[in-house]
């Protein structure tokens, strides 16, 4: 859709986030172990058929336990932790393109699961723009524009399918509004809640502000699957981090940070975007496409198109380069953000189809989504998951990870992912 392509223009400030932190250092690749890693973890069995609850107008719906999910569970003493990888999609949407359909195809084609931050205003029709009340903007404003119930009846079907199959639906908020004097990174905590309020409504009214009254639901409670998201050009993390503790959200990845374990701050995991290497320059570069864009072609998405080819392979090489990076060594989830856009030809969109094809089907790696990552995260214990925040970029342990981690864990509370199930 035309919004989708309008992100571009505001996220400019994320690629000099990332500039900024270019001359990070990168530690020495340490070698496999040849400790066997941990299996896949073992499936949910799927609960017994519940009948549909509609919630509110019927946009929504209650229909039972997420499917396709795995139960997380802790690592034994000395095992190896696995290697996560998240691809994760801004402002997603279906539109002529058809890429939100195209890469839940490549996800299950090669075993992994994916988060989409869906914008609210792609849920909303241009008719219905005033009903968005941006913090600090007129009525019906946006910079990515609205839908159309095309758009919208089109957007539901991708959504709904990709959460059965254990995606994540996160959200990447509504206006899009970058920049100084005018933008996300100015608004106040309760500003935020304002925001993500809106965001929540708009995708449970769809059908009211359609008119698709006979459409199936989306399979989901929106108020309970919306646990995390990423803010527009990452700007105004600070405030928005507050107001999702205060609403009781789990997770942010509006950050930049380098290939280390994640941590908590202030009760929210921090699940920051990485710097990885930029094949061919001295500093790192962030892993998403649109920053790979704007350090090859600038701010234009149709660059000199004889250098699409290698504009692509760039950013595959330098997302594998990440990958190994961890994999060898400190086993740090990547955590990579995309766009459904055909910048510069669509060549970001086929780099990021190879690089999912070539690690989602490794020994011991997981494509997992955010929820799935803080899932396993929480099922952890703590000293476990500080020590691995210990390790420098790409550095495995010098002792091997059975000696690293030998120590026996303690067990996990009852009520909590990975704790042992209780005796009948």
């Amino acid at each position: 859709m035309a919004a989708t392509q309008r992100i571009a223009a505001g996220a400019v400030v994320a690629a000099v986030c990332a500039a900024s932190l270019a001359g990070c250092g990168i530690g020495s690749e340490g070698a496999e172990e040849g400790v066997p890693g941990p299996q896949k973890e073992k499936p949910v069995q799927a609960p017994p058929k519940s009948p549909v609850r509609l919630i509110g107008d019927g946009s929504t719906s209650y229909t039972g336990a997420q499917p396709n999910l795995s139960r997380p569970e802790r690592l034994k003493p000395g095992q190896k932790p696995p290697q996560f990888v998240v691809f994760s999609w801004d402002g997603a949407g279906e539109d002529g393109q058809k890429l939100f359909s195209h890469f839940r195809k490549v996800a299950r084609d090669n075993n992994a699961t994916m988060t989409y931050f869906l914008s609210g205003v792609y849920m909303l029709p241009e008719h219905k723009r005033d009903l968005y009340r941006p913090p600090q903007h007129s009525p019906g404003r946006s910079d990515i524009g609205f839908n159309d119930e095309q758009g919208i009846a089109e957007t539901v079907k991708q959504l709904r399918g990709a959460w059965l199959e254990g995606n994540e639906i996160g959200t990447h908020f509504n206006g899009h509004f970058c920049g100084k004097g005018r933008g996300v990174g100015e608004w106040s905590v309760e500003e935020w809640k304002d925001e993500i309020a809106q965001a929540k409504q708009f995708v449970k009214s769809w059908k009211t502000n359609t008119g698709l009254k006979d459409a199936s639901p989306l399979p989901f409670d929106y108020d309970k699957e919306l646990i995390g998201g990423r803010t527009p050009c990452l700007e105004g993390q600070e405030n928005f981090m507050q107001a999702a503790r205060e609403l009781g959200l789990r997770y942010d990845t509006s950050g930049v940070n380098n290939q280390v374990w994640p941590k908590k701050k202030e009760g929210l995991w921090d699940l920051s975007m990485q710097l990885v290497p930029f094949p061919g320059h001295t500093f790192e570069q962030l892993t998403m496409d649109y920053n790979f864009m704007v350090n090859q072609s600038g701010t234009t998405s149709q660059g000199d198109p004889d250098k699409y080819e290698f504009w692509g392979d760039q950013m595959r090489d330098g997302l594998l380069q990440g990958f190994r990076r961890a994999y060898d060594g400190n086993r740090a989830p990547l955590i990579i953000g995309n766009h459904f856009e055909s910048w510069n030809g669509g060549t970001y969109m086929r780099a990021v189809q190879e690089v999912i094809e070539e690690v989602c089907t490794k020994a011991e790696v997981r494509c997992v989504s955010f929820r799935q990552l803080a899932d396993w995260l929480d099922a952890q214990d703590p000293k476990v998951l500080a020590k691995l925040t210990t390790l420098p970029v790409g550095e495995a342990p010098k002792q091997g990870w059975a000696s690293f981690l030998a120590d026996r864990p303690a067990p996990a509370p009852k009520g909590v992912p990975g704790a042992p199930a209780a005796r009948q």
